[in-house]
């Protein structure tokens, strides 16, 4: 039976999450579950993406991710795939109409991966945008389930948070990326001057991002707030440590949050959200 496989596919998704992502896989769980499996769908998607371009070092990552784009297209075309990821992410795709143009833009930001790019600020601005801002725009696609009005209204809040996620991500992946991937995001930065003046620019831009994002945040469905609220709060947990952190420190290390602090920003978050503080 084809739900045996749709189950299987969706439980991939799940596993997969949960395998690389303790903090969205916690904010998953904090969504009404009728909700759950299409945000499961979606990262397990762009998380195997992710993986290609990131890791896969011994083998031709071009010609994995070309691949991967081409079973995206085939699976979005025909309703079925035989890579229970994409199987699940098609299923979601078609019963949430998740915009193709957005699964086309990360796939471009993917594919930027892949070259040594000297970003300025409008490549960076278009790496930013596919991928992050357009993942959280399919989130609020699910999220909105259809409502299009409430969908543009909140639009804008989910790129602020997709943006700041992203940036926060450079900033604890900063050793990484530039000592094992070769990539330097932030436009007209040299990582060999990469000093607490220059941290404390991009750190004020990403929370100028979170404060905007939270005004939407508030406005979001019931059945999604609190899971996003969650994100949002391990990821400002996350941030607020980097902020302590000297710059010469991240250009070496990367920054974690410990799962007991995770936890306590977990019980900290439910309380401020069942007394209306949010």
């Amino acid at each position: 039976m084809k739900k045996l496989f749709d189950e299987l596919s969706y439980e991939v998704s799940k596993r997969t999450t949960q395998k690389y992502s303790t903090s969205f896989s916690l904010g998953i769980l904090a969504l009404r579950p009728a909700i759950r499996p299409a945000i499961y769908a979606i990262y397990g998607y762009v998380r195997l993406a992710d993986e290609i371009v990131d890791s896969f070092h011994d083998y031709n990552k071009a010609a994995l991710l070309g691949r991967f784009k081409t079973e995206t297209d085939l699976a979005l075309e025909e309703g079925i795939s035989l890579n229970p990821i994409l199987q699940s992410f098609q299923e979601t795709v078609h019963r949430y109409r998740i915009d193709r143009a957005l699964i086309e833009q990360f796939l471009h930001s993917m594919e930027m991966d892949l070259q040594q790019i000297d970003y300025n600020s409008d490549l960076y601005d278009e790496y930013i945008y596919g991928s992050a801002e357009v993942v959280g725009l399919m989130c609020l696609q699910v999220f909105t389930g259809g409502d299009k009005e409430q969908y543009e209204i909140l639009k804008p809040y989910a790129m602020k948070l997709g943006s700041a996620f992203q940036k926060v991500n450079f900033l604890r992946d900063l050793k990484d990326d530039y000592q094992v991937l070769g990539r330097t995001y932030f436009p007209g930065v040299e990582m060999t001057v990469f000093d607490n003046n220059v941290k404390s620019r991009i750190e004020d831009e990403i929370a100028a991002e979170f404060r905007e994002a939270l005004t939407g945040i508030r406005k979001l469905p019931v059945a999604a707030r609190f899971g996003v609220y969650l994100a949002y709060k391990y990821y400002l947990s996350l941030f607020r440590k980097i902020k302590r952190t000297r710059a010469e420190k991240i250009v070496h290390q990367r920054i974690r949050v410990a799962n007991g602090q995770k936890l306590l920003v977990m019980l900290k978050s439910y309380v401020r959200y069942k007394t209306a503080f949010l």
